[in-house]
């Protein structure tokens, strides 16, 4: 049972995880009365929550038929590409500039247990890029970069889509990245990011 006096937000934060966790598949049902009674909480605190959750595109509403997890089509998902190749692009520029050693540090302890010319654990590296590239805007210091990213990354956990290429692949690029950081070079650290993501959205577009 949630116990809170602003209820709506700690009922927020369960749903969302139910979601990202896959508890709650995409386009299954949110049935209010079974969800309030799992959570032991009432529902008025429960309809704010499951707006807020529609708000950040997590939920949607069909007309005359409810409230569901919503369910990416190839073209959402295709457009969430445009918009990370643009986000880590510019997170990676912001990097570059700042020529950070600690940050540069933290982007490589990402990856030091991997060596591309052995096989490589996919489910160890599947954790290892979500990190990377949610470090690569976080390091960046900016909230509304930060803010909008949000729903990309959520989104990738939500359709649980996992790998679109071989780690032997896609590590190469992402020391690449790091390597345009550490020399300080924006032009150079941008372009590493936008292609790495690019190649991953064409894929998805020939798929």
């Amino acid at each position: 049972m949630i116990e809170h006096q602003n209820l709506s937000e700690p009922i927020y934060d369960r749903l969302k995880e139910m979601i990202v966790s896959g508890e709650l598949k995409p386009g299954e049902k949110i049935v209010q009365e079974k969800i309030a009674e799992l959570l032991g909480v009432s529902r008025t605190p429960l309809m704010k929550a499951l707006l807020a959750l529609e708000n950040d595109f997590l939920l949607e509403s069909i007309p005359r038929r409810g409230m569901y997890v919503k369910t990416l089509n190839d073209k959402e998902l295709y457009d969430i590409y445009v918009c990370r190749e643009a986000l880590e692009g510019m997170a990676a520029r912001i990097l570059a500039e700042s020529n950070d050693s600690k940050q540069i540090a933290q982007l490589k302890n990402c990856f030091k247990s991997f060596n591309s010319e052995n096989k490589i654990n996919s489910n160890a590296y599947t954790k290892a890029d979500e990190a990377f590239h949610s470090l690569l805007i976080k390091l960046t210091g900016n909230a509304p970069l930060d803010k909008i990213y949000f729903f990309g990354s959520i989104y990738e956990k939500v359709i649980n889509r996992g790998l679109l290429r071989p780690p032997e692949e896609t590590l190469k690029e992402h020391h690449s990245i790091i390597k345009a950081i550490e020399e300080g070079d924006p032009y150079l650290a941008e372009k590493n990011a936008r292609e790495h993501i690019q190649k991953s959205r064409i894929l998805l577009l020939n798929k």
